[in-house]
């Protein structure tokens, strides 16, 4: 594919070329379903949902209201990686995941650069630091969405957040640790 070609179709589709949509779809599919595999490889065995329903539903919101307006094929892969992060967590608390303070067990971050999830209470656990996090640090948040759910290296994120990439690392140093600790058990703290 021609260099630049889903940033025209996706410009396209902003002013208005809803033919596109399909056109779009067709190219930006197999990447799409590339970041759903990846989110679906660290679920739970059983997982009720598969990466091609996540990657419909994903691009349905996303093609829904006909009001975006990405600026770059970054800025959509970031949305469309944020569009499966919301399905995940609704389907995680539409299973019966713990109510806020519930009982639920707090579980440690890893040092390691993706974070795997074995359990639905882990993608609300660490959406609900995020959400705790974001006044203080949204810049931040954002990248940990990017990297940990979406996938993306530290130079796409700084791509789509236009930063530079060792803006990025940095940041994503502080804030990883900061989400380690907000995700440590309150007797650890």
């Amino acid at each position: 594919m021609p260099p630049g070609e889903i940033t025209r179709l996706l410009r396209g589709l902003a002013r208005g070329g809803e033919k596109l949509s399909e056109e779009l779809l067709a190219r930006v599919y197999r990447e799409l379903k590339a970041i759903a595999q990846s989110r679906m490889a660290a679920e739970r065995p059983g997982h009720t949902l598969q990466p091609t329903a996540l990657v419909h539903e994903a691009y349905l919101r996303l093609m829904g209201d006909g009001e975006a307006d990405w600026d770059s094929r970054g800025h959509f892969y970031a949305a469309a990686a944020e569009a499966m992060r919301r399905i995940l967590i609704e389907h995680a608390r539409q299973r019966g995941a713990a109510k806020r303070g519930g009982g639920r067990e707090r579980v440690p971050l890893a040092s390691a650069p993706q974070v795997t999830f074995d359990k639905l209470e882990e993608i609300v656990a660490v959406d609900e630091a995020l959400s705790r996090m974001q006044e203080d640090n949204p810049r931040g948040v954002e990248i940990v969405r990017l990297r940990y759910f979406a996938g993306l290296g530290i130079d796409d994120v700084a791509h789509a957040l236009k930063l530079s990439p060792r803006t990025v690392r940095r940041e994503w140093l502080f804030v990883r640790a900061e989400l380690y600790r907000a995700l440590r058990p309150e007797e650890d703290r």
